[in-house]
């Protein structure tokens, strides 16, 4: 059986107790003691300090590091987050802008309500326009479903824009006023003068150079003046009365001197319809 305690680990335990006891003692003394401490008592501070300087810097650099790194990636993440609000912030102010257009836009055509008694109305969205048809027709999101019918009239919150061209389940098609071929229907006007008389006539084009609607066959020998309102005359029983399409710009005779051709300056800006509303009759 091999021995635990062998003679030279007895020496070497002697040994270490030996200088144990005596750096207590040194330890000891100088604490006791006035002086500062022994030699080799600062010998051993010294080491010590050494040690522990030369552990500390590159832990505390690491440390220092680390705690940087999370810093930085604690600021990039509420740069995110702010960044996201700040998105959400200008979506919310877009949306708030144009829900506030368009509820401006439908109560504008609540009013028409008070003066088509015969009529009801069914608000409607522009859903599309194309470029090449930009001036001749729009796309609304309401069609036969909702009672729309073709020829029916459509009012913008000016006054009237149109009618209804083609009809699908869900949608329609409008003819603008602003529809300059030959092939579009007329709206039957009428003018009252300041004095109260009506002159009849219809619209027959548009001229988009001027952005004035044009209108003839007008025989009547009543002064006609700039500024005079100008509504749809109900003629025909297709369109109600009193539809407002705009006032009087100018007034020139035709060709041939027999008749007047009446510049109307629109109630609507046909450039800018958002909704609209058809004009059903109960």
């Amino acid at each position: 059986m091999k021995k635990i305690f062998t003679a030279r680990r007895l020496v070497i335990g002697f040994i270490i107790t030996i200088l144990t006891l005596g750096v207590l003692t040194f330890s000891s003394y100088s604490l006791r003691s006035d002086k500062g401490p022994l030699m080799p008592n600062r010998m051993l501070n010294d080491v010590t300090s050494w040690i522990s300087n030369t552990v500390s810097i590159p832990v505390g650099g690491v440390q220092h590091g680390f705690n940087s790194i999370d810093n930085l990636i604690s600021t990039y993440q509420e740069n995110k987050q702010m960044s996201a609000k700040v998105d959400e912030l200008a979506q919310a102010k877009v949306q708030l802008q144009v829900m506030r257009s368009e509820n401006k836009a439908l109560k504008d055509q609540l009013k028409l309500t008070d003066t088509l008694t015969d009529y009801s109305l069914v608000n409607a969205s522009v859903i599309s326009r194309s470029p090449v048809n930009w001036q001749t027709q729009l796309v609304i999101d309401q069609g036969s479903n909702a009672g729309i019918k073709k020829n029916m009239p459509v009012m913008g919150s000016g006054g009237l824009v149109g009618r209804i061209s083609q009809v699908s389940n869900t949608s329609s098609k409008v003819e603008l006023l602003s529809d300059n071929s030959q092939t579009a229907n007329r709206f039957a006007i009428r003018i009252a003068t300041d004095k109260g008389q009506m002159v009849d006539g219809l619209i027959t084009g548009f001229n988009q150079t001027k952005n004035k609607i044009l209108m003839e066959y007008v025989t009547s020998d009543v002064e006609i003046k700039p500024g005079d309102k100008v509504t749809t005359s109900g003629l025909g029983g297709v369109t109600p009365a009193g539809l407002f399409v705009g006032t009087v710009s100018s007034v020139e005779a035709n060709d041939y001197g027999l008749s007047k051709k009446i510049y109307i300056k629109p109630s609507m800006n046909f450039n800018n319809i958002p909704v609209v509303s058809v004009a059903i009759q109960k």
